[in-house]
This record gives structure tokens, sequence and C-alpha cells, in this order.
């Protein structure tokens, strides 16, 4: 078991204290937002010498410049032991998905993910056209989908997916009223969108009423200027008092943007800690304030929508989108026979177990199928294998090869408080 080191991810939108508070360190005082944990080429953890930790055997040493290796190139030297064979089998030889520590203090942009085959289709043909990779108009950086989940460790503010066309109408008639009540002139585009959500087919009317907004113009920064200029005024808002100051909290950093009125196409979701959601590829969303834990499928692959400075390819953006209203994907734990709390999207990459110790109580096996990686966000967990122990305190992580599985985990012994870890493994069947 190799204990790691992870990169910090300083994205603008980042808490400057969320994920230090968590894991017990002092801040960095900047912007700190996502913590990445696993082998994803672009920021892969570092994993430190097992030799402190008890771990024995030909893969005890991980490197001669002071024990110290990169996760990608650690896995790499032997992925059959590193991932086992089932994994290498269905993902190839590297680690199939991606733990995060995300802290959103403003929001992330509208964004939507690929199919496995459209990303393979898209990386090719941006490969064949020569589009440098690390390029701002690329759109494909690999070849792999990046099906996700978030665990809410605080309130968790999102948009997630379409809601159904007429849940649109009825927010966009309430904007209809307020600018009656108020004697003014409703913008042109409003009427518009509401003819684009009446249509009968309604993935031809999601899809309407969005590449009518996402195209732009000045249309649409006028209606987002005039939309939100009554809110502000004081126009009622109820039933939909969160869609609409969504609207006038996301114009206030991003004037103009289409993002702003594509969010009343969205559903607009709260978590309470503890819920989760799952995002299947063509799911349009964006985080909008919160902590969570994050697990995807290990890819960088994303179309934007809005809501960023970033690059936004409309057309590739529309071969992407799934124009379909779908219920919010909430995603509830099953605890196993074995006493897991685990959390099972329908995805093959991932799966995520939240791992919670009281003191003296009996350990708790860790669900374990090819590699695994874990990391403690209160109290101290000692892991065992049969070839080895290693003590994580708060703040702490590690890669679990397969080949040292079984592990179990066991609260730190004279331990006061409640000990709680996540830890995430493939959806293979073990």
């Amino acid at each position: 078991m190799y204990e790691l080191e992870n990169v910090l991810r300083p994205y603008a939108w980042g808490s400057t204290t969320a994920i230090a508070g968590l894991l017990g360190r002092a801040a960095s005082g900047g912007p700190e937002a996502e913590l990445w944990i696993g082998a994803h080429p672009d920021s892969p953890s570092v994993a430190l010498s097992p030799a402190g930790a008890g771990s024995t055997g030909a893969h005890a040493a991980v490197a001669d410049d002071g024990g110290r290796r990169a996760l990608d190139a650690l896995i790499a030297e032997d992925p059959e032991h590193h991932l086992g064979s089932d994994s290498v089998a269905e993902f190839g030889p590297r680690l199939p998905f991606l733990l995060k520590v995300l802290a959103a203090d403003t929001p992330l942009s509208l964004q939507v993910h690929p199919t496995l085959e459209q990303a393979r289709e898209g990386f090719a043909r941006e490969e064949a056209a020569g589009i440098d990779r690390a390029a701002a108009e690329r759109n494909y950086k690999d070849e792999n989908h990046k099906p996700e989940m978030i665990l809410a460790l605080t309130p968790f503010e999102a948009l997630c997916g379409f809601r159904p066309a007429a849940d649109t109408r009825a927010v966009l008639q309430v904007l209809v009223a307020d600018f009656e009540l108020a004697g003014l002139e409703l913008p042109p585009l409003v009427p518009l969108l509401l003819e684009d959500l009446a249509q009968h087919d309604e993935p031809t009317a999601l899809r309407s009423a969005f590449e009518r907004l996402i195209s732009g113009g000045e249309d649409v920064a006028e209606a987002t200027a005039a939309i939100v200029a009554t809110l502000i005024s004081g126009a009622p808002t109820a039933p939909y008092q969160a869609e609409l100051s969504t609207v006038v909290t996301l114009n206030a950093q991003y004037p103009g943007d289409p993002g702003v009125l594509i969010s009343l196409l969205l559903n607009r979701i709260s978590l309470a800690p503890g819920q989760a959601v799952y995002l299947p590829a063509g799911n349009v969303h964006a985080y909008l304030h919160g902590l969570g834990v994050e697990v995807m499928a290990s890819s960088d692959n994303v179309l934007r929508g809005g809501l960023t400075p970033k690059f936004v390819d409309v057309p590739e953006l529309l071969r992407t989108v799934s124009f379909e209203a779908v219920g919010v994907p909430m995603l509830s734990p099953e605890t196993t026979m074995l006493g897991q709390e685990v959390f099972r999207p329908p995805f093959q990459e991932f799966q995520l177990q939240r791992v919670e110790l009281e003191p003296g109580a009996e350990p708790v096996p860790l669900a374990q199928s090819g590699a695994a990686v874990i990391i403690v966000v209160s109290g101290s967990v000692i892991l065992d294998s049969p070839k080895g122990e290693l003590r994580l305190e708060r703040g702490a992580s590690a890669f679990l090869p397969a080949a040292e599985a079984p592990v179990n985990a066991h609260a730190a012994a004279g331990a006061t408080g409640t000990a709680l870890a996540f830890a995430v493994t493939t959806a293979l069947k073990a």
C-alpha cells in the first residue's frame, strides 16, 4: 500500500478554505478548487515508498529517487499487479477512475461529457486535423468518456439535466407576469422561447430552446439584462425563487452569457450532506456551490456550454447533449452483506464506499475490485492486509494495489472520535 501526495488545482472558482478545513491543514491563501487523487496523466498523485508501512516483496520499493514515483508510472511498471487482470482486460493498463475533493465557491461552467463512442471519434478527428492537445479549441484530450458522480459533504447547489419543457414554460410565465406588473415591454426572446418549448415533441422543444440560447447574440444578452433588472427590482419570483435567484447570481459573474438563461431549462437541485447524484454522458450540468467528493472515469473530455470565458464549440456541443427531460439522477447507497456502504452508479469504471468507523468497532472490509484509492477526512484509520499495515491520519490518502486485497479498515487504537474515509474501486465484480 502506498501513501499518496496529491495535486491541488487552484481554479479561480475554488473555495479558499473548504478543502483545507476538511483535511485539517492550513489554507494556502488562494483558491483551492480540486484535489486530484489518482493517476490521470495531467496531474498524477505521487506514490511514496511503502517501506515504513510494513509492505514487503517485489513491489515494496517505488523508486530510487527518495522512494517517490508518479502513480501512473508506478502502475505502468506492472499493470496486472497494481490493477488486476480483470481491470486491465476491461479498461486497459491504466487506473480507470479519478477521485477528487471539489470545493466550489462560485459556479463552474455549464458542461457536458461525451459518450465513449463520441470521445473516440472526436479524439481521432482532432488528432487527424493536427489540433494541438493543449490548444484552447481542442475538445477531446483523450479517447475516454467521463461519467461522474458527486457526494455532498456540505449543502451543495447544482444544475443537473433538463427539466420538462412545461416546467420551464411555467417559470417563463412568471417572468411574463412580472413584466406586465411592472408595465415593462417583454423582451422578444421570451415569447420565442415559450413557442419553442410548446412543441409537442419534448426533445425537439428542448433542443430548439437550448439552440436559440446557446447561439447567443445581442437578443440573448439584452433579454438577460432586462430579466435580471426586473428581478433585482423586487419582482415576485414565487414559486421559483431558487431558479430565478440563480439567474441573478449567474449574471453577476457572467453578464449576458447564454448560460444564465439556459439555467432555466435545467433542474435546479440542492443536495444535503450525504446525498449524491450521478451524471451520465449528454447530461448538461454545472456545480454552483459546495464541498463534495467527486468520482469520475479518468478523462478530461469536456464540452462547455456557457458560464465560462473558455472555448465553446456550439456545433460539437449540440452533437453531444442529450435533449431528454430527466428526473434528477439521485444515487442512494447500498449496504452489502459485509456492512459496506457503497454508492454504485451505472458505470463500470468506479464505485464509491463511505467508511465510518466508531472507536472500538469491528473493522470494515474495503470493497475492492482491482485497485482502490482512499482518503481520510476525519480521525485516524489503519488499513491492514495480508501483506502489511498502513496508518492514515486525517487528510491522508493511499493507493491500494489489486494484489494487496483484501484490505480492512480499523479505527486507530485509543481513538475517541468517529473516523470517516472514502474509498473508490471499479464496479467490476470482485
